[in-house]
């Protein structure tokens, strides 16, 4: 049976300086002033539109993501933050995540965005490398880098996100460990540290880069997590780090198959509906001129996530996690008995890939190196 999980809130600011060639979420370069008013009118509207979904919950986090939201002022991200507490109650222990962008980063914006209570900031470094940010296509250099950390402390982050890559054209082994040495030597609270993948859509898709071959970017992750185990960083996620009970909050309701509302241009939904037995996924207008255009639907592609698909949804974010996961929360929350999957899992098990510990399951450490093909196994 199906019950309401905690819900958390997503907000997309689809504007940034420049397309990176690798990037391939939804960001719009700026060849203009941006809409902030016009945009923060329509983030509210749209999700007045969808209160129906939030069913009496408190909002437990919130993630405001790009593009580059930083670029946006600190008055128009109030006057957001102050009419969602208008519509829905915030949980008192709230996490407000914003991403911000070196290149943009400004020491007095960064306090004014720390008094609205935004707590948490996650800074998309990538590298310090000035020849590697060159290739990324980033705007920022290294300099700029370590100020805007430098500036994120000075305005009272003390719980900030440092968004690293590896496996970079011709990065070696050295640069990608001084990353992560540079990154840890300022004691952020948590990394994530993620490797480039060619994405269709992407300048790198049509015009590749000679990105290292696959036996020495093994050798290069291995190192990286010795590395970044050895800075008392804890893995819980395939690709995030935490400080002792720093893990992200709202990247934790992600994994452990959440509810999460999208308000913005492309935004993504994931949501529950007890009383109808079914789960929604939903996406909001992509394009910023055809959202901001649209007040009366800002829905782009609404269905429900069918029972035969339920399992492997559940599992596809469960096993991210490194501590695994209930498998209860797959009968509250994706609806199907664990007995359906009983079979696979203990093949699985045989065959080392999975670990099942009580109502625990999670991937063993071989099945964490394969875990795209453990998961095919649930299709």
């Amino acid at each position: 049976m199906l019950e309401l999980p905690p819900l958390s809130l997503y907000i997309h600011i689809p504007w940034c300086i420049k397309k990176c060639p690798y990037c391939d979420f939804n960001s719009h370069q700026v060849d203009a002033a941006i809409p902030e008013q016009e945009y923060v009118d329509a983030l509210l509207q749209d999700f007045s539109q969808d209160l129906p979904y939030v069913q009496n919950r408190e909002i437990q986090s919130i993630f405001i993501g790009g593009g580059t939201p930083s670029l946006f002022s600190a008055v128009a991200l109030e006057r957001l933050l102050n009419g969602l507490q208008n519509l829905v109650p915030f949980k008192s222990a709230l996490e407000v995540t914003l991403e911000a962008n070196p290149g943009t980063a400004e020491a007095e914006r960064f306090r004014q965005y720390r008094s609205l209570g935004i707590n948490r900031l996650s800074i998309g470094i990538q590298s310090f490398n000035d020849q590697h940010l060159n290739t990324l296509g980033r705007v920022h250099d290294s300099a700029e880098a370590r100020r805007a950390i430098d500036m994120a402390m000075a305005a009272g982050f003390d719980n900030y996100n440092l968004d690293l890559m590896y496996g970079l054209p011709q990065q070696t082994m050295e640069d990608a460990l001084t990353d992560l040495d540079t990154a840890i030597s300022y004691g952020p609270t948590h990394l994530s540290w993620y490797q480039l993948t060619i994405e269709p859509n992407t300048v790198f898709y049509h015009k590749p880069p000679v990105l290292p071959e696959e036996e020495p970017l093994f050798e290069m992750q291995q190192q990286g997590l010795a590395r970044i185990s050895a800075g008392d960083y804890k893995r819980y996620e395939v690709s995030a780090f935490a400080k002792q009970g720093r893990e992200s909050l709202h990247n934790v309701n992600y994994w452990s198959f959440g509810d999460y509302l999208g308000i913005g241009a492309g935004a993504h939904s994931k949501l529950s509906m007890p009383q109808d037995n079914c789960l929604i996924r939903s996406r909001k207008l992509k394009q910023p001129a055809q959202y901001l255009s649209n007040p009366l639907n800002y829905v782009a592609q609404r269905g429900e996530i069918v029972r035969s698909e339920r399992a492997l949804e559940f599992l596809m974010n469960g096993l991210r996690l490194s501590g695994g996961v209930d498998l209860r929360l797959m009968t509250s929350r994706a609806g199907i008995g664990v007995g359906e999957i009983d079979d696979k899992v203990d093949d699985l098990v045989a065959r080392g890939l999975l670990v099942r510990q009580s109502h625990n399951l999670k991937a063993t450490d071989k099945g964490y190196l394969f875990l795209n093909s453990l998961l095919q196994e649930f299709v």
